[in-house]
């Protein structure tokens, strides 16, 4: 029988439930009163994290939506463990091509896309509202490897802008890709297994969290010949894969922040 999600949360101890709930202990922003939240800053919580995920193919087995769930979650669970963070919505529209003519993920239906300046401008104004209400670190976490160029460009414009106050913006380099995909090759797999785009990384961590999401139908191993838009061989995923590379993915933001946060103002 196939767990749902808050079955397998409660059932691998996970994360605590309070993640999840809308009550005044929730680390998600959108949660929050704002109330909630002036009194959250003016106790100490001025670590902010903004996720970035994105809207695009997954190849045939998994749903569009694969980087928003994830980034949402594992930066819960980063939150949790930092203990004075909060998280700020997923920004679910990054670049992902071009429209017209299509190219990238764009050339899958369901993709959705923003040019990278447009990327930019918003990321950068979410972070100028938090600076504004208090935040002091304010975390960048790209689940995707299109987002990472521009997360960098406005942690560099405004640390630049920035510099004479206390306030900092962190680019998360050590989260994406994390060294899931080098781990799983030291258990045994095939880098042509294990994959670039929705291989076997994405799906064992969904298998883990809420295989809902998956066509296990539908593994088929995706190569850049055949087209299907996935590269890897998402079949040999499994959900003890899943766990441990959250996991690692999770501490190694953790940490990071934890760091940045002490020497960023050196």
């Amino acid at each position: 029988m196939t767990m749902r999600f808050a079955d397998v949360i409660f059932a691998a101890a996970f994360t605590p439930a309070a993640i999840l709930a809308q009550t005044p202990a929730s680390v998600f922003l959108e949660d929050l009163t704002w109330p909630e939240v002036r009194d959250a800053v003016a106790a100490g919580t001025t670590t902010v994290i903004i996720p970035t995920g994105g809207t695009e193919q997954n190849g045939p087995h998994m749903v569009l939506g694969k980087h928003n769930y994830l980034v949402r979650y594992k930066a819960g669970v980063v939150a949790q463990r930092l203990e004075n963070a909060l998280v700020a919505p997923v920004m679910a529209y990054v670049p992902e091509g071009d429209v017209d003519p299509p190219s990238g993920h764009m050339r899958f239906p369901g993709t959705i896309t923003t040019p990278p300046e447009v990327f930019e401008q918003v990321l950068e104004f979410a972070a100028r509202s938090l600076q504004q209400h208090g935040f002091l670190d304010i975390a960048l976490l790209g689940d995707s490897g299109g987002n990472q160029s521009s997360q960098a460009a406005v942690a560099e414009r405004l640390n630049r802008e920035w510099a004479d106050t206390p306030v900092r913006v962190h680019h998360l380099t050590d989260y994406y890709p994390g060294p899931g995909d080098a781990w799983l090759v030291t258990q045994g797999e095939r880098e042509q297994d294990v994959g670039t785009h929705a291989g076997m990384h994405d799906t064992a961590s969904l298998m883990f969290l809420n295989p809902d999401m998956l066509r296990l139908d539908e593994m088929t191993v995706g190569t850049r010949s055949n087209g299907i838009g996935s590269l890897g061989n998402p079949a040999r995923s499994t959900a003890a894969y899943g766990e441990q590379i959250l996991e690692m993915q999770i501490a190694a933001a953790v940490s990071q922040i934890r760091r940045l946060r002490e020497t960023s103002r050196r």
